[in-house]
């Protein structure tokens, strides 16, 4: 079976503000998605995050968002595709400042930014030529099925198609939006479960009933829910438990 890429969005806290438990969710991911001090984060905790993946050998990925701290970057912005693509450029090499000769993992939009970026083609252009600009060799995470992985194809940036256990899905393949019921999953057995049912099957039961064909590549646990460590604890044991490998690749 291939190998899964275990990920998670860290580094989201700033000044006094504490958002997850990272230390305790670095230990067991493969890969962070680090924010880059424009939705959440700061220079301190970018710092502090990337030096802690690289001790622990975690794959550092830049998390760009929208401007929008107030809103935690999941409020839409209507931006112009070249502002959006400078965006991107910019957080992306903020963030590849502090790696310190660790180069890189992968690129993985954030909260609207992404959401938006599924479906809106143009968008999601605008952000594969922002990541092409700091780096053409560095890899795009997409929700599985989206115009985020097309746009990538076309402007030859590597891809991977990712998937979230802890989040419902609809019958196109999209998020059920946060502010819906049942949108955010919380049981620590029913997301591993779900997870392993992923990978497996390489497809998820939309909250409708459907069945959704998905690509697999890495599976996300968001590290803000307040569930995270004991989510992402069940998730990889039960994948290993079932002769998954994790592997950032």
């Amino acid at each position: 079976m291939v190998a899964i890429d275990l990920n998670s969005d860290l580094g989201e806290s700033f000044g006094r503000y504490t958002v997850g438990n990272d230390e305790a969710v670095m230990g067991l991911i493969t890969s962070a998605n680090v924010a880059c001090g424009v939705h959440a984060g700061d220079p301190d905790v970018m710092a502090q995050t990337v030096a802690v993946a690289a001790q622990r050998g975690v794959a550092i990925g830049a998390h760009p968002g929208f401007p929008d701290r107030q809103g935690f970057g999941r409020r839409y912005l209507a931006m112009a595709p070249l502002e959006v693509e400078h965006l991107v450029t910019y957080q992306v090499a903020a963030l590849a400042g502090f790696t310190k000769g660790h180069r890189l993992h992968h690129v993985k939009p954030h909260g609207a930014l992404y959401n938006a970026a599924a479906k809106d083609y143009d968008l999601a252009l605008a952000i594969c030529r922002g990541v092409k600009q700091f780096d053409p060799g560095l890899p795009l995470y997409g929700l599985a099925g989206s115009a985020l992985l097309q746009a990538a194809a076309e402007v030859g940036l590597p891809a991977r198609a990712e998937v979230f256990a802890d989040r419902a899905y609809q019958a196109d393949g999209s998020l059920v939006p946060r502010g819906q019921a049942g949108a955010v999953l919380t049981d620590a057995k029913q997301v591993a479960a779900r997870a392993v049912a992923m990978v497996e099957n390489q497809a998820v039961t939309a909250i409708t009933g459907e069945t959704v064909p998905l690509q697999v590549d890495t599976i996300c646990v968001h590290g803000d829910n307040e569930a995270a460590l004991a989510l992402v604890k069940e998730l990889r044991a039960a994948m290993l438990a079932q002769g998954i490998e994790i592997s950032a690749g």
